[in-house]
């Protein structure tokens, strides 16, 4: 194939086997990155050069969630384990299981567990500062969810609705269903938010597993659209389009505004597609080969493709600073510049 856009290979690292579906942090000018055997590592965005690299010793259930300050993974025996500087700086043992990246925010870091608690916890000390169940079918997704700051508010995402919290103290401010579970069983009605979500100011859109995506408004908590939809892995948007890959390897986009569609893509059908990423004109997703597609926004076309290590992108391209960026599931990450 003839590639219609050009990109360089800007530089490699090398971070072990990583976490089934977390994708690599950005925050400012460094890429945050786990292992899943226990390596834990910030990266210079622009060089690829490692700014620090630790080791738990221990396998991670998570990614790595970090505000610039304090960096924050979920350990697979249930352990929150705070860093600083690639130095521990608290470990805390939580209820229950964690599949969902930390979010570390306004001084605090925030989980969601297994059995649907919402917890925050102080960043500097790891005191915990408040807990807030959540009922939910009995059934939970083990893959990353939802968790995001809104302004002042914290939305996760809890048996497929998106749930503003109070980041103070747990209280809710609004509920907005994405999908109501429905079906004869526990398996049919799971319909769990599925991460990456794409956030345009106020406006969030989310994947219900297996059964929508939508759009809510979160100064007001009101679900904009929902559209019917068969996928397992998150979205992503920009102001006019928001983009998803199917669970049967199409590639679809629907009008952000109104939930329409706009287009649908099945060249790259029967594939075991990543989350997608939109970067100015290009769509970006990765497939279960490590091959990286970069397609057009306007239409889904294919401009080109991009080679990596051979084994399946972990959650997604991101976008870090002027590099566009993957992490594959035998641990190598790769950093391209477009031409």
């Amino acid at each position: 194939m003839v590639a219609l856009m050009g990109t360089q290979l800007a530089w490699t690292a090398q971070v072990g086997p990583g976490p089934a579906h977390a994708a690599p942090q950005v925050v400012d000018s460094r890429v945050y990155l786990a292992g899943a055997g226990g390596m834990v590592v910030a990266i210079d965005t622009e060089t690829g050069r490692d700014l620090w690299r630790t080791s738990l010793g221990t396998a991670l259930a998570t990614g790595v969630g970090a505000d610039g300050e304090t960096a924050a993974v979920v350990t697979r025996d249930n352990a929150l384990i705070a860093l600083s500087s690639g130095q521990q700086r608290w470990r805390v043992q939580l209820p229950a299981k964690v599949f969902t990246t930390p979010l570390v925010a306004g001084g605090r870091v925030f989980v969601v567990t297994a059995d649907r608690t919402v917890l925050a916890f102080d960043a500097s000390n790891g005191a915990r500062l408040w807990g807030q169940p959540r009922p939910g079918e009995p059934l939970v997704l083990s893959q990353a969810g939802v968790l995001l700051a809104v302004g002042d508010t914290l939305v996760a995402g809890l048996s497929g609705r998106l749930t503003g919290l109070n980041p103070q103290n747990g209280s809710v401010r609004w509920e907005a269903p994405i999908a109501i579970p429905r079906g004869t069983n526990e398996v049919e009605r799971l319909v769990d938010l599925v991460g990456p979500v794409s956030r345009l100011g106020d406006s969030v859109c989310a994947r219900a597993y297996s059964a929508a995506v939508g759009c809510v408004d979160a100064s007001r908590g009101s679900v904009v659209w929902t559209q019917a939809a068969q996928g397992s892995v998150g979205l992503a948007g920009d102001d006019r389009l928001v983009f998803g890959t199917e669970s049967d390897g199409r590639v679809r986009a629907w009008q952000r505004a109104s939930g329409e569609a706009a287009w649908s893509m099945d060249r790259l059908k029967y594939r075991s597609l990543s989350a997608p990423l939109a970067v100015g004109r290009v769509v970006a997703v990765g497939e279960a080969t490590g091959t990286v597609h970069l397609l057009s926004r306007e239409d889904g076309s294919e401009l080109t493709r991009l080679a990596t290590d051979g084994s399946a992108i972990v959650g997604g391209p991101v976008l870090a600073g002027q590099v566009l960026l993957v992490q594959t599931r035998n641990g190598g990450v790769f950093a391209w510049r477009p031409q």
